[in-house]
């Protein structure tokens, strides 16, 4: 994992201190990650997209080393946050990427700010459908996630929480990266992380599966979109990534075979070349 030139800052955002990593020249590009996760998720992927993008990537209130404020963490409230860390950096008009919950993010950031957004690119997106890993449904129960949290941020716990994602998020064992394994064992023995990680789950999943659908406001983004998708994602089906593609009226559909829900993390360099080819060819 290449980390030359790229720097850890951090910046007020409505009076939340909000860590991201920065790297490269050229125009912007923001990078959003998952549900309980961080800006590290996106190291593997900063350097290359760098040599051609001022790329930014926060870790959400609530994540990472950033504030951990007492919120609902809806997506709503991400894409106030968004909106502020834009203002705050002087950030016009990026290309925005979303993973997961990221890619509800950055889709809701596009409906209510259309110019604001030069393309945009949703990487194993949520928001596209009800269907969802039953694990996640099965945490949103109330006392169950509560348990779960409470048992993960023991050292036994976080080791066993790390564990089960990758089974979860990749699709062959072999390519999960040990610094990955480690950031995710830190992560849940950070003070009010899984808590957040919880709150945020909940507000976009409960019994019925995903709560926020967004496949009928998808023909209102009229920005190039690429959907970008594991071909083995385990937590979202690629059924919904076609789906999506097919509503979308600038849209281009990329399903990487083999890979799960993370292709940044899994496979970096499809990942990036998939990435560069779409954002070259739209700014044509």
């Amino acid at each position: 994992m290449e980390n030359r030139c790229l720097k850890e800052e951090s910046v007020e955002v409505g009076g939340i201190t909000t860590e991201y990593l920065v790297s490269g020249d050229g125009p912007p590009l923001v990078l959003l990650h998952s549900d309980g996760d961080s800006a590290a998720s996106w190291r593997w992927v900063i350097p290359a997209l760098a040599r051609s993008h001022r790329v930014y990537a926060p870790s959400y209130p609530g994540f990472g080393g950033s504030d951990k404020p007492q919120s609902d963490y809806s997506p709503q409230f991400f894409v106030e946050f968004l909106t502020g860390f834009l203002d705050a950096l002087d950030i016009d008009r990026p290309s925005l990427v979303g993973n997961s919950l990221g890619g509800v993010v950055a889709m809701q950031f596009a409906l209510a700010s259309p110019g604001r957004v030069s393309t945009l690119a949703l990487v194993d997106s949520a928001g596209l459908g009800r269907e969802i890993h039953p694990a996640l449904v099965f945490l949103t129960t109330p006392g169950i996630g509560d348990a779960a949290i409470a048992w993960s941020k023991t050292p036994i716990g976080a080791a066993q929480r790390a564990f089960s994602r990758a089974a979860l998020l990749f699709a062959r064992y072999d390519r999960v990266p040990s610094d990955w394994l480690r950031e995710q064992y830190r992560l849940a023995q950070t003070p009010g992380f899984l808590d957040a990680t919880l709150a945020s789950l909940r507000a976009v999943v409960d019994a019925r599966g995903q709560r926020c659908v967004l496949l009928d406001e998808l023909p209102k983004l009229d920005m190039p979109t690429l959907v970008m998708w594991g071909a083995n994602d385990l937590v979202v089906p690629a059924q919904q990534a076609r789906n999506a593609a097919a509503l979308l009226p600038r849209g281009r559909l990329t399903v990487i075979p083999d890979c799960g829900h993370m292709p940044e993390v899994e496979l970096p360099d499809r990942f990036v070349a998939e990435l560069d080819r779409f954002l070259a060819e739209s700014s044509v």
